[in-house]
């Protein structure tokens, strides 16, 4: 109480000694009031600037480790090996719950409605983009955490100290996504299209949205069927089978409704870098629809390169090479005769197959998987990956080194060599290629990428045409339209270099599914597609399971990060001295297998959450 009464004691002093009877009117100079941001067009510009700013992606290139979580990669850095350790995922994982960022979104179109000093036109433009941005934010709402309230007014608390009237339920999971598809149909005709802003919303990032949410929903609809436990009586969890085909066919409506671009092919001679430069290219990109963007020199720039360069190739010392994709998702890149099979590095009795060059176990693939994963025998930055465990001897001995690049003298030699690659592998040492593979994807060729002081200013990649291609397809294959769904697949894999079209009797769920693991690898798709279509549970079954060798069943176990890794053969005067053979291996600090339970569907809702609003029913299996 003293300490009360000093501070409003000090207080009358300041403003009983003020001269200046406009002193309290006076406007603050150091924040900017409503009327004066909606009074000015660069400055609602900015106001609208920080809310797309605050987006919330999941999975985005400034966090790489988040892509480790599952079994698209393994975390080489000492500080994230528990991504392979832990045997089950939270219940908490994954968890949104942001209603502050979205009273900001409906102030600004509140606020934004009422503002007579814009132009008609740039008003409405601004409103239909802050309703896209809430609309996107209720998309990761209701992807993670199922029906949520669905608030479009900015509450205010009136401090009568009864907050009943600021308490709203849960929505039923269906209208949120009806809402998300209302607000597209709504906000496409009022926002521009013009296929050069990648930025800010458009129409075809308003249609895409639409697309993708459709899609969502329709999958919920038909799979959630397969687990009729993860639903509640209301409706916040779950959507009736019945509506399955009308969502289906709004994402094929919308997709198909997409015009004024087309799949990247700038580079046809050569079409794994065609693919990698998709991500890179800011210069007329067709494919890229709506992007989260970096710029250098700008405070606003992204690591994924630094991070993420191969030892040879990195800027500063050993700083780099911490996502090392796996082999079970290297192995899902289909051999360009259309089948599925493992990398051959053995025979039918099990002996040991030789390489003359270590790329050659990998040829004759999708150009996808050269476009995304940097493999022995490949380069980067004009430098070649120098990736490889160690010399094989002829009686099956291994001679290696523990530090990359390290040196020993081999039998019969009489000068220490390179018994390891500089980009490693070294089981449990961090920065080194463990599961035998670098991240090409995202990761820019450009100097001064992989230095702490430049970094890179590559985009991320939110929405783009190949997405819409393979979502048209996902939904006309569950529409029955089987001939549609091929045709937009093979508009995707003949980019690819699959040659030989898919047909109508080759179109199967399987094909849908793996289409979507290749082509959007690392690119913030799997957990989400493995939740609606209702697999994920099935694939992270908390089983030790081996490699699969059906690497084209979308229900096959994937729980454990596997790798693989080539050696030297070391056998003077013997055929293979001096060719290559391949080892799968296990690392050592991928001690469990991932386990997505039931109670994983839908994130746990805080009990603070629930405690303040008892309205908020709880999501089920938790």
């Amino acid at each position: 109480m003293k300490k009360l009464t000093i501070t409003l004691l000090a207080l009358l002093a300041v403003c009983g000694g003020c001269n200046d009877e406009d002193f309290l009117n006076r406007e603050p100079q150091n924040i900017l009031l409503n009327e004066q941001i909606f009074s000015n067009e660069q400055l609602t510009l900015s106001a609208m600037a920080d809310l797309y700013d605050r987006f919330p992606d999941f999975q985005r290139t400034d966090r790489w480790y988040e892509f480790t979580n599952f079994d698209e990669a393994f975390a080489s850095n000492s500080g994230d090996y528990f991504r392979h350790q832990n045997q089950e995922y939270n219940y908490d994982s994954w968890n949104y719950w942001d209603y502050g960022y979205l009273r900001d979104l409906n102030l600004f179109i509140q606020q934004c409605s009422q503002a007579t000093a814009l132009a008609p036109a740039v008003r409405d433009r601004y409103l239909a983009e802050a309703r896209f941005i809430r609309a996107g934010v209720y998309f990761e709402l209701v992807k993670r955490m199922g029906g949520v309230p669905l608030i479009l007014d900015p509450l205010t608390y009136d401090f009568s100290g009864d907050a009943t009237a600021l308490r709203n339920p849960r929505k039923k999971e269906s209208e949120i996504y009806d809402f998300i598809i209302s607000e597209m149909e709504a906000v496409q005709a009022v926002l521009p299209s013009d296929p050069s802003i990648k930025g800010r919303a458009t129409k075809a990032a308003a249609l895409a949205m639409e697309t993708r949410a459709a899609l969502y929903a329709g999958s919920i609809a038909r799979y959630g069927v397969n687990t009729p436990q993860v639903s509640l009586s209301g409706g916040e969890v779950g959507i009736p089978a019945e509506r399955a085909t009308g969502y289906y066919q709004t994402a094929l409506k919308a997709a198909q409704a997409i015009t004024g671009y087309a799949l990247y092919q700038k580079n046809p001679t050569n079409l794994a870098d065609n693919f990698a430069n998709l991500f890179l290219d800011k210069a007329n990109n067709p494919e890229v629809i709506f992007v989260y963007d970096y710029k250098l020199k700008s405070g606003k720039i992204v690591g994924w390169t630094l991070d993420n360069s191969p030892l040879t190739s990195a800027e500063e010392g050993t700083n780099g090479g911490r996502l090392n994709p796996s082999l079970n998702l290297v192995q899902s890149f289909e051999k360009l005769d259309n089948t599925f099979a493992p990398l051959p590095i053995s025979d039918a009795a099990g002996n040991p197959i030789s390489y003359s060059n270590p790329a050659d176990l990998f040829a004759g693939r999708d150009a996808r998987l050269a476009g995304t994963v940097l493999y022995p025998g490949t380069s980067f930055k004009g430098k070649p990956v120098d990736i490889w465990a160690g010399y094989q001897l002829g009686n099956g001995a291994v001679v290696t080194a523990d530090k990359p690049g390290g040196q020993k003298t081999l039998p019969g030699g009489t000068t220490p060599v390179a018994v390891i690659g500089r980009d490693g592998p070294i089981d449990g040492l961090e920065y080194t290629a463990q599961s035998g593979f670098y991240i090409r994807k995202y990761l820019d060729p450009t100097v001064g990428s992989a230095q702490i002081g430049t970094q890179s200013e590559v985009w991320w990649v939110r929405y783009r045409y190949a997405e819409v291609l393979l979502n048209a397809a996902e939904a006309a294959f569950e529409l029955g339209q089987k001939g549609v769904a091929v045709d937009y697949l093979n508009q995707v894999r003949a980019r690819a270099g699959l040659t030989t079209p898919l047909t109508t009797t080759d179109l199967t769920f399987d094909r849908i599914v793996h289409e979507r693991k290749v082509e959007l690898a690392f690119e913030g798709h799997e957990l989400w597609d493995y939740k609606r279509w209702r697999l994920a549970h099935v694939v992270w079954n908390g089983a030790s399971t081996e490699l699969t060798k059906n690497p084209g069943k979308a229900d096959d176990p994937s729980t454990r990060v596997f790798g693989l890794w080539p050696y030297k053969v070391y056998d003077p005067g013997q055929p293979n001295d001096g060719k290559w053979l391949f080892r799968q291996v296990l690392p050592s600090r991928v001690t469990n297998a991932h386990r997505f339970r039931l109670g994983n569907y839908y994130s746990f809702i805080n009990d603070d959450i629930r405690a303040n609003n008892p309205l908020i029913v709880r999501n089920p299996n938790q």
